[in-house]
């Protein structure tokens, strides 16, 4: 086992090796070819070369050199293109601040059956008069960046669940495609995560127009991986166990409380109603997804789903899961 193995269960080496072609015996290998790359492209600033940060590129391209130093240049490439949103890229900016107390994103801590972290994205949460799409893009970013330190996520990914119920067609009007292009880029493109699938719940049909705008700068891999549930809790369940989910999405786990993953990057004196001056920066912050608190005083940071709102069957909308490819 390599240095770069430390700490990581056998299981999840073998995974790594089943799954993402990951051979310990090349690895360093591995990321030199990968680091011998970066001079064919000096119009592009690499921050950070280091073994373990190439890792999660490979990881999140198994093991393909080539495609990998393609998604390590796009990330810079991104950031240098987009430094308005990398400015004051941390958790005491007042922007990222107000979008994690409001719940962007949710983390679980419960992963699913497959150990993939589920994020959760309440979007009828979004105040625009409060967090500007920007800033809850720059938290989910951010966010991620803490979560992709963890190896084990590295190899097993992310799930996200976007919860539509009581998203107005005026808060949708704000998505235009300029911002949506954006956060495709900045999501698929240009960061080193794995994401086993994208799942809709109670979405309207004007998010399926939407849908029709952001198809084109969609992988088709991309496409694959998104789903459509309406209100029928079945096709959800087939994909992630009830045992992983809260009971807002008809899991066994208790209402989740979206104070829960600002209180792990905003410390422990978190309060819902208090402004913070904490300095955690995205690359040091280690997971933790725990964390206490009283559910009473959780203002802006409640689902604005009651539980029980999506329902186990409906005759209605009880087709087969739709995947949008």
């Amino acid at each position: 086992m390599t240095q770069l193995h430390t700490g990581l269960r056998l299981e999840m080496t073998e995974k790594a090796r089943l799954e993402l072609n990951e051979n310990p015996d090349t690895l360093h290998q591995d990321i030199q070819q990968v680091r011998d790359m970066i001079v064919t492209r000096p119009d592009i600033g690499f921050l950070r070369t280091d073994d373990d940060f190439i890792l999660r590129f490979l990881r999140a391209r198994k093991f393909d050199q080539v495609e990998t130093f393609r998604l390590l240049a796009q990330y810079f490439q991104f950031r240098q293109q987009n430094l308005g949103i990398f400015q004051s890229f941390k958790v005491d900016d007042p922007g990222i601040k107000r979008a994690l107390m409001d719940g962007f994103p949710g983390v679980l801590e419960t992963p699913d059956q497959h150990g993939r972290k589920i994020l959760i994205l309440f979007a009828s949460n979004w105040d625009q008069s409060r967090n500007s799409f920007t800033d809850i893009l720059r938290a989910i970013l951010l966010s991620l960046e803490v979560l992709i330190e963890n190896p084990e996520l590295q190899i097993n990914g992310f799930i996200l669940i976007i919860d539509w119920s009581n998203f107005s067609f005026k808060q949708a009007s704000k998505l235009t495609p300029n911002i949506l292009k954006l956060a495709i880029e900045g999501l698929q493109d240009s960061f080193p995560a794995r994401f086993g699938g994208i799942h809709f719940v109670n979405q309207p049909w004007y998010i399926h127009a939407m849908y029709t705008i952001i198809k084109p700068f969609l992988k088709d891999k991309t496409r694959k991986r998104i789903f459509l549930h309406g209100n029928n809790l079945n096709s959800l369940h087939q994909l992630i166990q009830p045992e992983c989910l809260p009971s807002e999405f008809g899991g066994t786990l208790p209402p989740y409380d979206m104070g829960v993953w600002a209180r792990t990057l905003l410390g422990p004196d978190y309060n819902d109603e208090a402004e913070y001056t904490l300095t955690y920066d995205a690359l040091h912050v280690r997971e933790n997804c725990g964390g206490g608190g009283d559910k009473e005083v959780m203002k802006r940071s409640q689902s604005a789903v009651e539980p029980g709102t999506l329902r186990q069957n409906d005759r209605e909308t009880s087709t087969p899961l739709l995947a949008l490819d």
